[in-house]
């Protein structure tokens, strides 16, 4: 293992064509995190004493660009809530999304036996990420919980497929006008923004999207900002 080569490798990540679709190149963030938890072996590797020289002193790392984060706006999933869906499931799994922020991957795994009943009787969910592997109790509104259907066993969304989410969400959000460029994850996306549009801090939010830092909320806030200031400007005496 030298410098040489983890250089000739960071520079092949840049330039890599995607697996699945092999015509695209992986996105340079993409890049960025497969070669931030490359070095993060190299890290342990040289604390372990498999290699000699710490290899990271000579490296640098991939710098991440700015990706806007497309979001719904209150109006808008009110919008999308008025609007028929041609899978009930799907528009049940995407409206409790907007009203939680959890991620497709825990919606599909999410089970009765995951609710459960807090001290203040309302609903919580006791769950472990998909994704991050977190451990976390969170608070659900009655709105939401109503989403999930008529208390039962086994899988919450019974029928929803990952799929569901490419061309039928899309026909979904076109019948209700909805021409934002969404995604299922942008549910997730709508819900820290509102949360925070409404107030609430920074801190709680980051809790309740299951966030390891409060850094990775502070986006959030920067696109309510955003808007404020959108908002502020639309006034004008001139």
């Amino acid at each position: 293992m030298t410098v040489d080569l983890c250089k000739k490798f960071r520079s092949y990540l840049l330039s890599a064509h995607q697996l699945k679709r092999s015509k695209l190149k992986v996105s340079k963030n993409s890049a960025s995190g497969y070669y931030s938890t490359f070095r993060g072996l190299l890290k342990i590797a040289y604390r372990d004493k498999l290699i000699r020289e710490n290899i990271n002193d000579f490296l640098d790392k991939i710098e991440t660009d700015d990706v806007k984060k497309e979001y719904l706006t209150l109006d808008e999933v009110k919008q999308l809530a008025a609007t028929p869906c041609d899978i009930p499931v799907l528009k049940a799994a995407s409206l409790f999304s907007c009203l939680t922020g959890l991620r497709i991957s825990d919606i599909l795994n999410l089970k009765w036996e995951d609710f459960e009943i807090a001290p203040d009787q309302g609903h919580c969910l006791r769950i472990r990420t998909q994704k991050t592997k977190t451990e976390a109790m969170l608070p659900v509104s009655e709105e939401a919980y109503e989403l999930c259907g008529i208390p039962d066993t086994g899988k919450v969304f019974k029928g929803l497929q990952r799929s569901m989410t490419n061309y039928p969400l899309k026909n979904w959000l076109k019948k209700a006008g909805i021409k934002k460029h969404i995604s299922f994850h942008c549910f997730r996306h709508s819900y820290a923004t509102l949360q925070i549009a409404a107030g609430t801090d920074i801190y709680t939010v980051s809790k309740m999207m299951t966030h390891r830092n409060v850094s990775t909320t502070q986006i959030y806030a920067e696109l309510v900002n955003a808007k404020k200031r959108e908002s502020a400007n639309r006034i004008s005496l001139k």
